[in-house]
């Protein structure tokens, strides 16, 4: 009978001490952007895995999403490609600090069995998004691959369907480069596209391109590069046509400049002749003030582990490392949260 007390309050102890494990863990939810969501992962195992009294969830579901959760309070911070605008910074009570986290570039991944290389003009790529290129071997694609046997193919184009910063992105993109669609589309994080078909996600792009030959689509260069997309070289504004790597990317990224505090700048169509048309930061939204300091100084732990040692990470996921510059800003800006 004593030893069976005995057994019977050790299962006690044991079972108080994993409750007050539990409860000691500080957790940390977060959700938004899809195109850092991978980066953004393997930060979280990482990190758990040196500090694993922090618990941290981010789901991918969009920028748009994000924006909305956070302004809510639903999360505890959230990630967008479109950054925030003023009026939606002013509608958050606690106040918002955006943290550039990452950089990355949009490729146009395509399924078109038998061409292996390819490059799409500004005429060409922005003729196609506006629905007035419908026909793979169409002559404006034809002249810059000369040698390549384009199909007569019809071209199904594959965009976002879910509030996107990657759609934010592309359209700021080609609305600078095309009067057509800067008057036909627009930009913003959700457009109405003249032609094409819609996925949810970066990932739900790269599974329609995947399944449909004949298609193009815009995602995260990640993406492609993970789930062995092809994707184009595209002419840039010196008219040179440039691969997605991290080092173009990177010469796009070195010549923008943030106009103010607000770390929040897009290098919509860069001149430098080796920069690739469209790279573009990434942000983790932050309130200003956090009223659980617990949960501010995990968050703080986290991020500022994401903007050091994190970034080491970026090349093999296919993302672009901050300029030191600014990742110094962002380290500044994480600082001054309360």
């Amino acid at each position: 009978m004593k030893i069976n007390s005995f057994r019977i309050a050790l299962s006690l102890v044991a079972a108080s001490a994993a409750a007050y494990s539990a409860s000691a863990q500080t957790k940390l939810n977060g959700a938004g952007a899809t195109f850092p969501a991978p980066l953004y992962q393997r930060w979280i195992a990482e990190f758990t895995k040196a500090d694993p009294k922090i618990q941290i969830n981010y789901q991918g579901v969009g920028s748009g999403t994000g924006i909305t959760n956070f302004t809510q309070g639903i999360v505890n911070f959230a990630g967008s490609d479109a950054a925030m605008t003023d009026e939606q910074i002013a509608k958050v009570k606690q106040g918002v600090v955006l943290i550039p986290a990452t950089a990355g570039s949009i490729v146009l991944a395509y399924n078109l069995p038998g061409v292996e290389s390819l490059k799409l003009s500004r005429e060409a790529y922005s003729g196609i998004f506006v629905g007035k290129i419908t026909k793979w071997n169409d002559p404006i694609i034809a002249k810059a691959n000369e040698g390549v046997k384009l199909p007569d193919t019809a071209i199904t184009v594959c965009e976002r369907s879910d509030g996107s910063g990657t759609t934010f992105v592309f359209t700021k993109h080609l609305s600078a480069i095309s009067p057509d669609f800067k008057t036909q589309v627009g930009e913003g994080t959700t457009v109405t596209w003249p032609t094409g078909v819609a996925g949810k996600g970066n990932d739900g792009v790269t599974a329609l391109i995947k399944q449909t030959p004949g298609a193009v689509g815009y995602v995260e260069y990640g993406y492609a590069k993970n789930n062995k997309l092809t994707f184009a070289q595209l002419e840039n504004k010196s008219g040179a046509f440039v691969t997605a790597t991290a080092a173009s990317g990177a010469a796009t990224l070195n010549s923008t400049q943030f106009p103010s505090e607000i770390l929040r700048a897009w290098p919509s169509d860069p001149d430098a002749k080796d920069a690739y048309p469209i790279s573009t930061f990434t942000w983790l939204l932050l309130y200003k003030k956090y009223d659980n300091k617990e949960v501010l100084d995990a968050l703080k732990k986290f991020v500022t582990y994401g903007l050091t040692d994190g970034q080491k990470f970026a090349d093999d996921l296919g993302y672009i490392p901050l300029p030191k510059e600014v990742a110094a800003k962002s380290e500044a800006a994480l600082k001054s949260i309360e």
